[in-house]
């Protein structure tokens, strides 16, 4: 197709420039709206990055301390295994089993017990406080153990120690020379120490960090909540994936808050820790959101301009064809009810007699009026007037539904209905059709017993085989006539005539 019968195509036909420009519109619409849509993979993928590299500076940070606390109750379980270190003085067994690390900041004291839960050697004291640890899970779990677990790293406890921060015990197993159970060594930590740690990272207000057992249990969170501490999530749909791996991310509602957030968590070594480390999605998708809309505004007003452009030159097209048509119409086309006026009634007529008389077919005339219409008109307005006589019409048309069927207006409140090849039986279910259909539509008014709009019903018609020897005028004042008589048996009623006509009509 050349260029030149394509603008003829587009101008003979203005939807298709139209369903064209919106059309464009929408392609680009669809284009920002991928590349808005690459810049939120972005936003998510930096954020990730952000989120890996904190989460993994966490790790390597509390893995390296407690290692190094680690180290030094190794050194005590060797030495407690030495009986020269146990036949020394206590004072001089507590400067050999406990170096200067142990008395670091937020690292509480190391504790000997034996077998029963009794402490015999404490970093802190000498002689050893007077305590018993048998209750303490870190005691519990070595004593009901196999001979050798490593380090356990107890849920969060409050020291008996008045006044003491909420803490976390490491232990390790004491074996007899017989592999038989014969106490712990213990260190506590105080949780503190967590908490600076997580309070020196900047983060949102709606970030968070958790440090918590591989039971679920939480040791400790930013933002920090007393209660919080010490609370199993295991059953958290959030908290199964931090097990299928040994680190990792995925977007997630936190069971604590209900906050959605990208988290990044990374096993701590043999500890049998998890660190997560959240980052809010409101937080990392604030900026797009700002680009978003600035960039989706500024194209979604220019998609609108376009779009009207498109639809105003559609319009432009469309006058220019519609006027030859309009100026065709004005004559035969009712400007209210968009029926045919009485000259197209009079053409159409004229046709399908002559059509009627040489296929010896039958031809019915409905004369519709609607009843009591001036006082309709006194009570509602002229406005309200002209909307009833669109429903009427609606309703005549909606009820006449063959190809070849005419409905036109008559004048004023009356309805000529043209049925070619129908007999007057047939002519009458059309207008029963079209009473019920009016009734139906149920358009008040008070001025009618039923209390709605109603219509009455002249019909007439010849059969087949009828010669028609007057004018088609006759044909119309047959069923005006009978209209008339409907109105006088009360209206609201269909009227046929009572013979068929003849040629001595």
């Amino acid at each position: 197709m050349t260029l030149a019968k394509l603008a003829s195509a587009f101008l003979a036909r203005p939807v298709l420039f139209v369903i064209a420009g919106v059309a464009a519109a929408i392609a680009v619409a669809c284009v920002v709206a991928f590349a808005l849509y690459e810049m939120r993979l972005d936003a998510l993928a930096r954020a990730r990055d952000t989120a890996d590299n904190l989460s993994l500076i966490l790790q390597k940070d509390i893995e390296r301390n407690l290692e190094i606390y680690e180290l030094s109750m190794e050194a005590v379980v060797d030495g407690v295994k030495d009986p020269d270190v146990l036949r020394l003085p206590p004072k001089v067994q507590q400067q050999i089993l406990f170096d200067r690390s142990s008395n670091a900041k937020d690292m509480g004291s190391l504790l000997v017990t034996d077998a029963a839960g009794n402490i015999v050697i404490d970093s802190r004291s000498v002689p050893p406080r007077k305590n018993n640890l048998a209750d303490r899970d870190y005691f519990q779990i070595h004593q009901q153990s196999a001979p050798y677990m490593g380090v356990y790293i107890s849920k969060p406890f409050s020291p008996r120690a008045a006044g003491a921060d909420l803490s976390i015990g490491l232990s390790e197993r004491l074996d007899d020379a017989q592999g038989q159970f014969a106490g712990i060594v213990v260190g506590t930590m105080r949780l503190n120490y967590f908490r600076r740690l997580f309070d020196g990272l900047s983060l949102g207000e709606r970030d968070s960090i958790t440090l918590l057992r591989t039971d679920g249990t939480v040791l400790m969170r930013r933002p920090y909540h007393s209660e919080e501490v010490g609370r199993s999530i295991a059953s958290a749909v959030s908290f199964k994936p931090l097990l299928q791996a040994d680190g990792g991310s995925y977007l997630g509602t936190a069971a604590l808050d209900g906050t959605e957030r990208l988290y990044s968590f990374r096993h701590i070594g043999k500890y049998q820790l998890i660190v997560v480390l959240g980052l809010a999605t409101d937080d990392i998708y604030a900026e797009w959101r700002q680009r978003s809309w600035a960039i989706g505004g500024v194209m979604g007003a220019l998609a609108l301009l376009f779009v009207w452009m498109t639809f105003a030159l559609a319009k432009q097209f469309h006058r220019r064809l519609e006027m030859e048509q309009q100026l065709q119409m004005l004559a035969d086309t009712d400007s209210l009810t968009g029926l045919g006026t009485r000259r197209a009634l009079d053409a159409a007529l004229e046709v399908e007699l002559r059509r009627a008389k040489r296929n010896k077919q039958g031809l019915a005339v409905l004369m519709v009026d609607v009843d009591n219409f001036k006082a309709f008109n006194d009570h509602y307005g002229h406005i309200a007037g002209d909307n009833a006589l669109t429903v009427v019409a609606r309703c005549i048309v909606e009820s006449v539904r063959r190809p070849g069927d005419f409905v036109g207006r008559y004048g004023g409140e009356e309805f000529c209905v043209l049925l070619p090849n129908t007999d007057l039986a047939g002519g009458i279910r059309v207008a029963e059709k079209i009473r019920q259909a009016v009734a139906a539509a149920n358009q008040l008014h008070t001025g009618t017993p039923s209390g709605h709009l109603t219509v009455s019903i002249g019909v007439s018609a010849f059969d087949e085989g009828a010669t028609l020897g007057t004018a088609e005028e006759q044909l119309v004042h047959q069923a005006d006539q009978r209209l008339y008589e409907a109105k006088a048996a009360g209206r609201d009623k269909v009227m046929p005539q009572n013979l068929h006509l003849r040629a001595e009509m």
